[in-house]
Protein backbone atom coordinates (compact mmCIF):
# COMPACT_ATOMS: atom_id res chain seq x y z
CA UNK A 1 0.00 0.00 0.00
CA UNK A 2 3.17 2.30 0.38
CA UNK A 3 3.28 5.50 3.01
CA UNK A 4 0.36 7.59 3.44
CA UNK A 5 1.54 10.08 5.91
CA UNK A 6 5.66 11.01 6.96
CA UNK A 7 6.37 12.36 10.84
CA UNK A 8 9.23 14.70 11.61
CA UNK A 9 11.42 12.15 11.66
CA UNK A 10 10.61 10.14 8.67
CA UNK A 11 11.49 13.97 6.86
CA UNK A 12 14.52 14.47 8.58
CA UNK A 13 15.85 10.82 7.13
CA UNK A 14 14.40 11.85 4.21
CA UNK A 15 16.68 15.03 3.78
CA UNK A 16 19.68 13.80 5.09
CA UNK A 17 19.25 10.58 2.51
CA UNK A 18 18.97 13.76 -0.20
CA UNK A 19 22.08 15.01 1.25
CA UNK A 20 24.16 11.99 1.06
CA UNK A 21 23.08 11.16 -2.49
CA UNK A 22 24.31 14.62 -3.36
CA UNK A 23 27.47 14.48 -1.26
CA UNK A 24 28.18 11.03 -3.31
CA UNK A 25 27.65 12.91 -6.70
CA UNK A 26 28.49 16.22 -5.92
CA UNK A 27 32.29 16.55 -7.88
CA UNK A 28 30.30 15.62 -11.52
CA UNK A 29 27.66 18.35 -10.51
CA UNK A 30 31.02 20.93 -9.83
CA UNK A 31 31.99 19.74 -13.55
CA UNK A 32 28.74 21.02 -14.98
CA UNK A 33 30.23 24.14 -15.47
CA UNK A 34 28.91 26.24 -18.01
CA UNK A 35 32.37 28.17 -18.08
CA UNK A 36 35.54 26.46 -18.85
CA UNK A 37 37.68 27.24 -16.10
CA UNK A 38 38.15 25.29 -12.75
CA UNK A 39 35.25 27.20 -10.90
CA UNK A 40 32.53 24.99 -10.68
CA UNK A 41 31.20 24.82 -6.98
CA UNK A 42 27.41 24.09 -7.21
CA UNK A 43 27.84 21.06 -5.98
CA UNK A 44 29.49 22.05 -2.89
CA UNK A 45 27.86 25.01 -2.26
CA UNK A 46 24.28 23.01 -2.35
CA UNK A 47 25.51 20.22 -0.36
CA UNK A 48 27.15 22.04 2.42
CA UNK A 49 23.83 23.97 2.62
CA UNK A 50 21.36 21.29 2.83
CA UNK A 51 24.11 19.27 5.53
CA UNK A 52 23.57 22.51 7.72
CA UNK A 53 20.06 22.28 7.57
CA UNK A 54 20.64 18.32 8.63
CA UNK A 55 22.86 19.45 11.12
CA UNK A 56 20.43 22.47 12.80
CA UNK A 57 17.63 20.17 13.02
CA UNK A 58 19.86 17.06 14.54
CA UNK A 59 17.92 17.33 17.67
CA UNK A 60 14.96 18.18 16.67
CA UNK A 61 13.77 14.76 15.22
CA UNK A 62 11.19 14.00 17.82
CA UNK A 63 9.38 16.91 16.82
CA UNK A 64 6.16 17.54 14.51
CA UNK A 65 7.01 17.73 11.03
CA UNK A 66 6.25 21.08 10.71
CA UNK A 67 8.76 21.90 13.64
CA UNK A 68 11.55 19.64 11.96
CA UNK A 69 11.11 21.00 8.40
CA UNK A 70 11.24 24.82 10.05
CA UNK A 71 14.69 23.66 11.62
CA UNK A 72 15.91 22.19 8.26
CA UNK A 73 15.08 25.38 6.53
CA UNK A 74 16.57 27.53 8.96
CA UNK A 75 19.77 25.39 9.08
CA UNK A 76 19.76 25.69 4.88
CA UNK A 77 19.17 29.74 5.51
CA UNK A 78 22.58 29.86 8.21
CA UNK A 79 24.46 27.83 5.38
CA UNK A 80 23.55 28.93 2.30
CA UNK A 81 25.89 29.32 -0.12
CA UNK A 82 26.24 30.55 -3.57
CA UNK A 83 23.05 31.43 -5.85
CA UNK A 84 22.85 27.31 -5.87
CA UNK A 85 22.48 27.17 -2.52
CA UNK A 86 20.11 30.33 -1.42
CA UNK A 87 18.02 29.28 -4.24
CA UNK A 88 17.88 25.30 -2.25
CA UNK A 89 17.21 26.93 0.67
CA UNK A 90 14.06 28.87 -0.02
CA UNK A 91 12.99 25.37 -1.34
CA UNK A 92 12.86 23.51 1.45
CA UNK A 93 11.60 27.46 3.33
CA UNK A 94 8.62 27.31 1.12
CA UNK A 95 8.22 23.41 2.28
CA UNK A 96 8.24 24.50 5.89
CA UNK A 97 5.93 27.30 5.03
CA UNK A 98 3.41 24.49 3.45
CA UNK A 99 3.70 22.31 5.95
CA UNK A 100 3.51 25.28 9.24
CA UNK A 101 0.92 23.93 11.78
CA UNK A 102 1.07 19.71 10.69
CA UNK A 103 2.25 17.15 13.24
CA UNK A 104 2.47 14.92 10.64
CA UNK A 105 2.10 15.01 6.92
CA UNK A 106 -0.31 13.24 4.45
CA UNK A 107 -0.04 13.19 0.82
CA UNK A 108 -2.24 16.48 -0.08
CA UNK A 109 -0.06 17.93 2.85
CA UNK A 110 2.97 17.66 1.35
CA UNK A 111 2.47 18.17 -2.39
CA UNK A 112 0.71 21.48 -1.05
CA UNK A 113 3.95 21.65 0.52
CA UNK A 114 5.81 21.27 -2.63
CA UNK A 115 4.03 23.52 -4.45
CA UNK A 116 4.61 26.10 -1.58
CA UNK A 117 8.31 25.32 -2.58
CA UNK A 118 7.88 26.39 -6.12
CA UNK A 119 6.55 30.03 -5.17
CA UNK A 120 8.98 30.64 -2.41
CA UNK A 121 12.51 29.37 -4.82
CA UNK A 122 10.90 31.69 -8.01
CA UNK A 123 10.46 34.34 -5.36
CA UNK A 124 14.13 34.46 -3.92
CA UNK A 125 15.20 35.26 -7.67
CA UNK A 126 14.81 39.06 -8.89
CA UNK A 127 15.06 37.97 -12.20
CA UNK A 128 13.76 34.12 -12.86
CA UNK A 129 15.84 32.64 -15.91
CA UNK A 130 14.02 29.27 -17.25
CA UNK A 131 16.33 25.89 -18.16
CA UNK A 132 17.48 26.63 -14.30
CA UNK A 133 16.86 24.76 -11.14
CA UNK A 134 13.60 26.46 -10.84
CA UNK A 135 12.63 25.35 -14.11
CA UNK A 136 13.34 21.42 -13.68
CA UNK A 137 11.40 22.20 -9.81
CA UNK A 138 8.73 23.69 -11.38
CA UNK A 139 8.16 20.97 -14.05
CA UNK A 140 8.40 18.03 -11.38
CA UNK A 141 6.11 19.36 -8.86
CA UNK A 142 3.56 20.57 -11.61
CA UNK A 143 3.70 16.96 -13.10
CA UNK A 144 3.39 14.79 -9.66
CA UNK A 145 1.10 17.08 -7.79
CA UNK A 146 -1.35 16.11 -10.99
CA UNK A 147 -0.51 12.83 -11.14
CA UNK A 148 -2.60 10.25 -9.85
CA UNK A 149 -0.26 8.93 -7.22
CA UNK A 150 -1.86 7.47 -4.16
CA UNK A 151 1.37 7.13 -1.69
CA UNK A 152 4.46 8.82 -1.39
CA UNK A 153 6.78 6.46 -2.85
CA UNK A 154 4.63 6.67 -5.70
CA UNK A 155 4.76 10.59 -5.82
CA UNK A 156 8.40 10.67 -5.36
CA UNK A 157 8.67 8.42 -8.16
CA UNK A 158 6.88 10.64 -10.37
CA UNK A 159 8.72 13.61 -9.17
CA UNK A 160 11.89 11.99 -9.66
CA UNK A 161 10.76 11.36 -13.42
CA UNK A 162 9.58 14.34 -14.63
CA UNK A 163 12.64 16.25 -12.94
CA UNK A 164 14.71 13.78 -15.05
CA UNK A 165 13.10 14.63 -18.07
CA UNK A 166 12.92 18.45 -17.26
CA UNK A 167 16.60 18.54 -16.86
CA UNK A 168 17.03 16.83 -20.17
CA UNK A 169 15.50 19.67 -21.58
CA UNK A 170 17.52 22.49 -19.70
CA UNK A 171 19.90 22.91 -22.73
CA UNK A 172 16.81 23.56 -25.18
CA UNK A 173 16.05 26.80 -23.07
CA UNK A 174 19.28 27.41 -22.36
CA UNK A 175 21.88 28.37 -25.45
CA UNK A 176 24.93 28.57 -23.05
CA UNK A 177 23.98 24.94 -21.86
CA UNK A 178 23.54 24.06 -25.18
CA UNK A 179 27.00 25.68 -25.92
CA UNK A 180 28.99 24.32 -23.27
CA UNK A 181 26.86 20.80 -23.67
CA UNK A 182 25.87 20.11 -20.88
CA UNK A 183 22.50 20.55 -18.04
CA UNK A 184 22.05 22.76 -15.60
CA UNK A 185 23.90 21.70 -12.89
CA UNK A 186 21.82 23.34 -9.39
CA UNK A 187 18.98 21.00 -11.54
CA UNK A 188 21.33 18.14 -11.75
CA UNK A 189 22.10 18.77 -7.97
CA UNK A 190 18.12 18.72 -7.05
CA UNK A 191 17.87 15.32 -9.02
CA UNK A 192 20.22 13.79 -6.67
CA UNK A 193 18.71 14.95 -3.53
CA UNK A 194 15.36 14.09 -4.58
CA UNK A 195 16.13 10.40 -5.84
CA UNK A 196 18.17 9.74 -2.58
CA UNK A 197 14.52 10.59 -0.78
CA UNK A 198 12.89 8.24 -3.18
CA UNK A 199 15.37 5.51 -2.34
CA UNK A 200 15.26 6.46 1.42
CA UNK A 201 11.28 5.32 1.11
CA UNK A 202 12.09 2.29 -0.34
CA UNK A 203 14.60 1.55 2.06
CA UNK A 204 17.98 2.27 0.77
CA UNK A 205 20.46 2.75 3.30
CA UNK A 206 22.21 5.83 1.66
CA UNK A 207 25.61 6.25 1.15
CA UNK A 208 28.43 7.56 4.05
CA UNK A 209 28.66 11.03 4.52
CA UNK A 210 31.75 13.00 4.32
CA UNK A 211 32.28 14.97 8.18
CA UNK A 212 34.38 16.93 6.89
CA UNK A 213 31.34 20.12 6.59
CA UNK A 214 30.08 19.10 10.06
CA UNK A 215 29.66 22.03 12.16
CA UNK A 216 31.35 19.62 15.00
CA UNK A 217 34.77 18.45 14.01
CA UNK A 218 35.45 15.12 15.50
CA UNK A 219 39.11 14.37 16.13
CA UNK A 220 41.67 14.67 18.70
CA UNK A 221 42.00 18.46 20.48
CA UNK A 222 45.57 19.84 19.64
CA UNK A 223 46.45 20.12 24.13
CA UNK A 224 49.80 21.83 23.01
CA UNK A 225 47.57 24.83 21.91
CA UNK A 226 46.46 25.68 25.21
CA UNK A 227 48.73 24.91 28.24
CA UNK A 228 49.02 25.69 31.54
CA UNK A 229 50.58 28.45 31.10
CA UNK A 230 47.87 29.98 28.19
CA UNK A 231 45.97 33.03 28.44
CA UNK A 232 42.24 32.50 27.66
CA UNK A 233 42.99 35.33 24.77
CA UNK A 234 39.53 34.92 22.43
CA UNK A 235 36.88 33.09 25.32
CA UNK A 236 34.02 30.62 24.29
CA UNK A 237 31.85 29.92 21.23
CA UNK A 238 28.64 29.01 22.61
CA UNK A 239 26.30 27.68 21.27
CA UNK A 240 22.82 25.94 22.50
CA UNK A 241 19.20 24.86 21.37
CA UNK A 242 17.50 25.45 24.07
CA UNK A 243 13.48 24.38 24.48
CA UNK A 244 10.87 26.90 26.18
CA UNK A 245 9.11 25.62 28.79
CA UNK A 246 5.18 26.34 29.16
CA UNK A 247 6.24 26.07 33.25
CA UNK A 248 9.08 28.86 33.05
CA UNK A 249 7.37 30.67 30.51
CA UNK A 250 3.88 30.52 30.77
CA UNK A 251 1.90 30.67 27.18
CA UNK A 252 5.28 29.38 24.61
CA UNK A 253 3.60 31.44 21.80
CA UNK A 254 3.02 34.24 23.22
CA UNK A 255 5.84 34.84 24.82
CA UNK A 256 8.76 37.51 23.74
CA UNK A 257 11.62 35.67 22.92
CA UNK A 258 13.72 39.55 22.85
CA UNK A 259 14.03 39.19 26.53
CA UNK A 260 16.38 36.48 25.97
CA UNK A 261 18.19 38.05 23.22
CA UNK A 262 18.60 41.30 25.41
CA UNK A 263 20.19 39.38 27.98
CA UNK A 264 22.99 37.35 25.92
CA UNK A 265 23.71 40.76 23.87
CA UNK A 266 24.38 42.46 27.54
CA UNK A 267 26.21 39.41 27.88
CA UNK A 268 28.76 38.77 25.44
CA UNK A 269 29.53 39.21 21.63
CA UNK A 270 28.82 38.07 17.84
CA UNK A 271 25.85 37.14 19.18
CA UNK A 272 23.32 34.81 16.30
CA UNK A 273 20.36 34.34 17.45
CA UNK A 274 16.85 32.68 15.80
CA UNK A 275 13.84 31.39 17.41
CA UNK A 276 11.82 28.77 15.40
CA UNK A 277 8.79 27.70 17.46
CA UNK A 278 9.66 26.76 20.89
CA UNK A 279 13.17 26.27 20.05
CA UNK A 280 15.85 29.12 20.36
CA UNK A 281 18.80 28.40 18.84
CA UNK A 282 22.06 30.67 19.84
CA UNK A 283 25.64 31.18 19.17
CA UNK A 284 27.55 33.78 21.07
CA UNK A 285 31.38 34.31 22.15
CA UNK A 286 31.29 34.92 25.78
CA UNK A 287 34.41 34.30 28.34
CA UNK A 288 31.44 32.54 30.70
CA UNK A 289 29.77 30.10 29.07
CA UNK A 290 28.55 28.64 32.71
CA UNK A 291 26.75 32.10 33.14
CA UNK A 292 24.88 32.45 30.25
CA UNK A 293 24.18 28.56 30.35
CA UNK A 294 22.54 29.17 33.87
CA UNK A 295 20.76 32.42 33.19
CA UNK A 296 18.90 31.04 30.08
CA UNK A 297 17.72 27.94 32.10
CA UNK A 298 15.12 30.13 33.59
CA UNK A 299 13.35 29.70 29.99
CA UNK A 300 13.53 26.51 29.04
CA UNK A 301 15.54 23.61 29.33
CA UNK A 302 18.58 22.67 26.48
CA UNK A 303 17.86 20.31 23.62
CA UNK A 304 21.76 20.80 23.05
CA UNK A 305 25.01 22.59 23.89
CA UNK A 306 28.16 23.22 22.22
CA UNK A 307 30.86 25.12 23.80
CA UNK A 308 34.61 25.37 22.23
CA UNK A 309 37.68 27.19 23.37
CA UNK A 310 38.41 29.85 20.58
CA UNK A 311 41.79 29.85 21.52
CA UNK A 312 42.25 26.41 19.87
CA UNK A 313 40.10 27.21 17.39
CA UNK A 314 42.17 29.97 16.29
CA UNK A 315 45.41 27.89 16.87
CA UNK A 316 43.78 24.97 14.48
CA UNK A 317 42.26 27.10 11.61
CA UNK A 318 45.02 29.90 11.28
CA UNK A 319 42.03 32.46 10.95
CA UNK A 320 41.67 36.11 12.42
CA UNK A 321 38.42 35.79 14.78
CA UNK A 322 37.45 39.47 15.32
CA UNK A 323 35.59 39.92 18.76
CA UNK A 324 33.83 43.01 18.99
CA UNK A 325 35.37 45.98 21.02
CA UNK A 326 35.62 49.29 21.44
CA UNK A 327 32.56 52.28 20.29
CA UNK A 328 30.13 51.82 17.91
CA UNK A 329 30.93 52.53 14.32
CA UNK A 330 28.80 54.43 12.04
CA UNK A 331 29.88 52.72 9.37
CA UNK A 332 32.03 49.66 8.36
CA UNK A 333 33.11 47.80 5.37
CA UNK A 334 32.94 43.55 4.54
CA UNK A 335 34.21 42.06 1.93
CA UNK A 336 34.66 38.84 0.23
CA UNK A 337 38.36 38.08 -1.13
CA UNK A 338 40.29 35.30 -1.70
CA UNK A 339 44.87 35.37 -1.17
CA UNK A 340 47.06 36.67 0.96
CA UNK A 341 48.09 39.78 -0.94
CA UNK A 342 44.25 41.22 -2.14
CA UNK A 343 42.66 40.21 1.55
CA UNK A 344 45.79 42.52 2.78
CA UNK A 345 45.61 44.94 0.19
CA UNK A 346 41.80 45.24 0.66
CA UNK A 347 42.33 46.09 4.14
CA UNK A 348 44.90 48.56 4.04
CA UNK A 349 42.31 50.25 1.68
CA UNK A 350 39.92 50.55 4.14
CA UNK A 351 37.76 47.00 4.39
CA UNK A 352 37.07 46.43 7.94
CA UNK A 353 36.31 42.69 7.88
CA UNK A 354 37.45 40.37 5.08
CA UNK A 355 35.63 37.40 4.65
CA UNK A 356 38.06 34.86 2.74
CA UNK A 357 35.93 33.55 -0.07
CA UNK A 358 35.38 33.79 -3.44
CA UNK A 359 35.30 31.44 -6.39
CA UNK A 360 34.98 27.56 -5.03
CA UNK A 361 34.96 28.97 -1.50
CA UNK A 362 31.79 30.75 -1.20
CA UNK A 363 31.44 31.89 2.07
CA UNK A 364 27.84 30.73 4.19
CA UNK A 365 25.00 33.49 5.37
CA UNK A 366 26.17 32.75 8.85
CA UNK A 367 29.64 33.67 8.18
CA UNK A 368 28.58 37.35 6.77
CA UNK A 369 26.40 37.52 10.13
CA UNK A 370 29.39 36.89 12.22
CA UNK A 371 31.16 39.52 10.32
CA UNK A 372 28.22 41.76 10.76
CA UNK A 373 28.50 41.53 14.29
CA UNK A 374 32.07 41.79 14.56
CA UNK A 375 32.09 45.10 12.92
CA UNK A 376 29.58 46.69 14.90
CA UNK A 377 28.45 49.75 12.75
CA UNK A 378 25.32 51.63 12.31
CA UNK A 379 25.65 51.58 8.47
CA UNK A 380 27.86 48.00 6.80
CA UNK A 381 28.83 47.93 3.53
CA UNK A 382 28.92 44.50 2.04
CA UNK A 383 31.27 43.74 -1.08
CA UNK A 384 30.82 40.30 -2.45
CA UNK A 385 33.18 40.90 -5.17
CA UNK A 386 31.21 37.27 -7.26
CA UNK A 387 28.53 37.68 -8.94
CA UNK A 388 27.39 33.59 -6.72
CA UNK A 389 27.99 35.14 -3.80
CA UNK A 390 25.82 38.21 -3.94
CA UNK A 391 22.56 36.35 -3.50
CA UNK A 392 23.79 34.87 0.20
CA UNK A 393 25.03 38.06 0.99
CA UNK A 394 21.73 39.49 0.92
CA UNK A 395 20.06 37.03 2.54
CA UNK A 396 22.50 37.66 5.32
CA UNK A 397 21.54 41.00 5.27
CA UNK A 398 17.38 40.31 5.20
CA UNK A 399 18.73 38.35 8.81
CA UNK A 400 20.40 40.63 10.14
CA UNK A 401 18.56 43.82 12.09
CA UNK A 402 21.73 44.68 14.17
CA UNK A 403 22.51 47.58 11.43
CA UNK A 404 21.54 49.14 8.44
CA UNK A 405 23.35 46.48 6.34
CA UNK A 406 23.55 47.47 2.40
CA UNK A 407 25.03 44.99 -0.16
CA UNK A 408 26.57 46.69 -3.24
CA UNK A 409 26.73 44.51 -6.49
CA UNK A 410 30.14 44.11 -7.07
CA UNK A 411 31.02 40.79 -9.32
CA UNK A 412 34.19 40.69 -9.17
CA UNK A 413 37.70 41.49 -7.21
CA UNK A 414 38.17 44.20 -9.80
CA UNK A 415 35.10 45.54 -9.58
CA UNK A 416 35.31 45.70 -5.41
CA UNK A 417 38.97 47.37 -5.80
CA UNK A 418 37.81 50.02 -7.84
CA UNK A 419 34.89 51.05 -5.36
CA UNK A 420 37.63 51.05 -2.60
CA UNK A 421 39.37 53.09 -3.81
CA UNK A 422 36.84 55.50 -5.26
CA UNK A 423 34.17 56.08 -2.79
CA UNK A 424 33.84 57.62 0.27
CA UNK A 425 31.93 55.56 2.33
CA UNK A 426 31.51 58.31 5.30
CA UNK A 427 28.54 59.90 3.14
CA UNK A 428 25.90 60.78 5.29
CA UNK A 429 23.33 59.17 2.85
CA UNK A 430 23.74 55.47 2.21
CA UNK A 431 21.67 55.51 -0.56
CA UNK A 432 23.69 57.65 -2.38
CA UNK A 433 27.09 55.81 -1.57
CA UNK A 434 25.45 52.61 -2.55
CA UNK A 435 24.36 54.14 -6.31
CA UNK A 436 27.93 55.76 -6.76
CA UNK A 437 29.84 52.64 -5.87
CA UNK A 438 27.30 50.30 -8.01
CA UNK A 439 27.81 52.66 -11.11
CA UNK A 440 31.85 52.73 -10.50
CA UNK A 441 31.63 49.10 -10.35
CA UNK A 442 29.56 48.78 -13.50
CA UNK A 443 32.15 50.81 -15.36
CA UNK A 444 34.96 48.58 -14.17
CA UNK A 445 37.01 47.09 -16.82
CA UNK A 446 38.74 43.86 -15.49
CA UNK A 447 39.58 40.54 -16.60
CA UNK A 448 40.73 37.07 -15.69
CA UNK A 449 43.43 34.58 -16.80
CA UNK A 450 42.66 31.10 -16.23
CA UNK A 451 42.63 27.77 -17.38
CA UNK A 452 40.45 25.76 -19.37
CA UNK A 453 38.91 22.84 -18.10
CA UNK A 454 36.96 21.45 -21.31
CA UNK A 455 36.94 22.05 -24.93
CA UNK A 456 34.58 24.98 -26.28
CA UNK A 457 34.49 26.87 -29.74
CA UNK A 458 36.36 30.09 -27.88
CA UNK A 459 39.14 27.60 -26.22
CA UNK A 460 40.75 24.18 -25.91
CA UNK A 461 41.38 22.00 -23.14
CA UNK A 462 44.40 23.11 -21.23
CA UNK A 463 45.06 26.22 -22.79
CA UNK A 464 44.84 29.95 -21.14
CA UNK A 465 41.53 31.76 -21.68
CA UNK A 466 41.34 35.40 -21.49
CA UNK A 467 38.43 36.65 -20.32
CA UNK A 468 35.84 39.67 -19.06
CA UNK A 469 32.53 39.78 -18.08
CA UNK A 470 31.41 35.98 -18.80
CA UNK A 471 33.06 36.61 -22.35
CA UNK A 472 36.27 34.41 -23.49
CA UNK A 473 38.22 36.65 -25.21
CA UNK A 474 41.26 35.01 -25.97
CA UNK A 475 43.10 31.61 -25.78
CA UNK A 476 46.82 30.71 -25.57
CA UNK A 477 48.87 27.40 -24.77
CA UNK A 478 51.24 29.95 -22.95
CA UNK A 479 49.57 32.18 -20.18
CA UNK A 480 52.03 35.33 -20.24
CA UNK A 481 50.85 35.14 -23.82
CA UNK A 482 47.34 35.18 -22.60
CA UNK A 483 47.61 38.17 -20.90
CA UNK A 484 48.87 40.18 -23.02
CA UNK A 485 45.95 39.20 -25.50
CA UNK A 486 43.45 40.03 -23.06
CA UNK A 487 44.93 43.34 -22.58
CA UNK A 488 44.97 43.80 -26.24
CA UNK A 489 41.35 42.51 -26.79
CA UNK A 490 40.00 45.13 -23.80
CA UNK A 491 42.02 48.27 -25.28
CA UNK A 492 44.63 48.09 -22.20
CA UNK A 493 46.60 51.46 -24.67
CA UNK A 494 43.37 53.75 -23.44
CA UNK A 495 43.67 53.19 -19.82
CA UNK A 496 46.55 54.91 -17.89
CA UNK A 497 47.12 52.03 -15.18
CA UNK A 498 46.89 48.19 -15.32
CA UNK A 499 47.26 46.60 -12.07
CA UNK A 500 47.80 43.19 -12.47
CA UNK A 501 47.32 40.38 -9.53
CA UNK A 502 49.12 37.32 -10.02
CA UNK A 503 48.14 33.77 -8.84
CA UNK A 504 49.40 31.73 -6.71
CA UNK A 505 50.97 29.45 -8.75
CA UNK A 506 52.83 31.88 -10.75
CA UNK A 507 56.62 31.95 -10.48
CA UNK A 508 57.73 35.57 -9.53
CA UNK A 509 60.41 35.55 -12.59
CA UNK A 510 57.36 34.92 -15.15
CA UNK A 511 55.38 37.81 -13.32
CA UNK A 512 58.90 40.06 -13.46
CA UNK A 513 58.96 39.08 -17.12
CA UNK A 514 55.36 39.75 -17.81
CA UNK A 515 55.22 43.02 -16.15
CA UNK A 516 58.06 44.15 -18.14
CA UNK A 517 56.69 43.20 -21.15
CA UNK A 518 53.64 44.82 -20.51
CA UNK A 519 55.32 48.18 -19.80
CA UNK A 520 57.19 48.08 -22.86
CA UNK A 521 53.92 47.36 -24.42
CA UNK A 522 52.40 50.35 -23.03
CA UNK A 523 55.11 52.75 -22.35
CA UNK A 524 52.56 55.75 -21.85
CA UNK A 525 50.86 53.66 -18.99
CA UNK A 526 52.00 52.73 -15.51
CA UNK A 527 51.60 48.71 -15.03
CA UNK A 528 51.35 47.24 -11.27
CA UNK A 529 51.76 44.18 -10.68
CA UNK A 530 51.07 42.33 -7.19
CA UNK A 531 51.42 39.66 -5.61
CA UNK A 532 47.31 38.74 -5.05
CA UNK A 533 48.25 34.93 -4.24
CA UNK A 534 44.65 34.11 -5.64
CA UNK A 535 43.40 30.67 -6.05
CA UNK A 536 41.72 29.69 -9.78
CA UNK A 537 42.71 32.78 -11.51
CA UNK A 538 45.92 33.00 -12.81
CA UNK A 539 46.06 36.68 -13.40
CA UNK A 540 43.89 39.59 -12.51
CA UNK A 541 43.59 42.40 -14.56
CA UNK A 542 42.10 45.89 -13.87
CA UNK A 543 42.19 48.90 -16.58
CA UNK A 544 41.73 52.70 -14.96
Amino acid sequence: MGTLSIRGCDYLWLVKAGSSRLNANRKEINDLNVFPIPDGDTGDNMYMTIRSGCDYAEETESLGIDEVASSVSHGMLLGARGNSGVILSRIFAGIAKGLAGAREADLEIWKNAMLESVSEAYSSVATPVEGTILTVLKDAVRYACSASNTSFEEFFADLCDETERSLDRTPDLLPVLKDAGVVDSGGAGLLYILTGMRDALSGYKGEDEQNETKSVQNGKVDLSAFTEDSILEFGYCTEFLLRLQTSKVGSVPDFDESVIRDYLQSAGESLVFFRDASIIKAHIHTRTPGNILNACQKWGEYLSVKIENMTLQHHENHMEKKIVNGPRKRYAVVAVASGKGIVDIFKDNGVDYVIEGGQTMNPSAESFIEAFDSVNADVIYVLPDNSNIILTARQSAELYDGSDVRVICTKSIGSGYAVLGSVDFSGPVPDTVVSEAEAIAADTVAGMVSTATRNTKDAVKGDYIGFSDGDVLCDSSDRSEALISLCAALKAGDYDVLIVFKGAGVPDAEADALAARLQGIYSNAEVVFCDGGQPVYDYLLILE
